[in-house]
């Protein structure tokens, strides 16, 4: 487990963005988390995401994150949590620096196109993977497995809550940077 450090946000949208996160999406509690820990609290970001001014924020946020990455074509992440950050991304970023987005479905559809990357992802492009809240790294790496296997190349992860528990380590030993938005450190801080 990573040393929890909080770092003050540094932007009015970014203090914004924290507060918003804490009164709707940081639960307490006994809950089981996709990588198999346990832990005392929660953070379903799917109520901040989906919420017209917490997902104008992460919008913003993240692209003025993205001017580091003016090469990279799309973005994209796993499904569900991934899915209201990468389309309020697409939208903020017309007309400026407009980016293509995508999500990597965690299995096929098994009709239709029945792909397992739908939206605006092309083979061989550059990406920036988007995540909601990473632990270990083990959801994002099914994105980044399907990015790979046609031919992508990942620029970076972007998380907006890092619980810092081994992803930046375990992204690593694969060749990834992960960037948080926050840490859990800032959430309790």
């Amino acid at each position: 487990m990573q040393k929890a450090s909080a770092t003050k946000p540094k932007t009015k949208s970014e203090e914004r963005l924290l507060e918003i996160i804490r009164q709707k999406s940081f639960l307490r509690g006994t809950f089981k988390l996709a990588s198999g820990a346990t832990s005392d609290y929660y953070l379903d970001m799917k109520p901040t995401s989906f919420d017209p001014e917490g997902a104008a924020l992460i919008a913003e946020i993240i692209c003025d994150m993205l001017a580091q990455d003016r090469d990279a074509e799309a973005i994209g992440g796993l499904e569900l949590g991934a899915v209201p950050i990468v389309a309020a991304v697409c939208a903020r970023s017309w007309p400026d620096h407009p980016v293509r987005g995508f999500v990597v479905r965690k299995e096929k559809k098994g009709h239709g196109t029945d792909q397992k990357i739908d939206g605006n992802f092309a083979p061989g492009s550059t990406v920036v993977l988007i995540e909601d809240v990473t632990t270990k790294g083990g959801s994002v790496m099914q994105a980044v497995r399907a990015v790979r296997a046609q031919g992508g190349t990942i620029k970076r992860i972007i998380t907006i809550v890092d619980r810092l528990e081994g992803a930046t380590e375990n992204l690593g030993k694969e060749g990834l940077a992960l960037s948080a938005i926050f840490t859990t450190a800032d959430l309790m801080g």
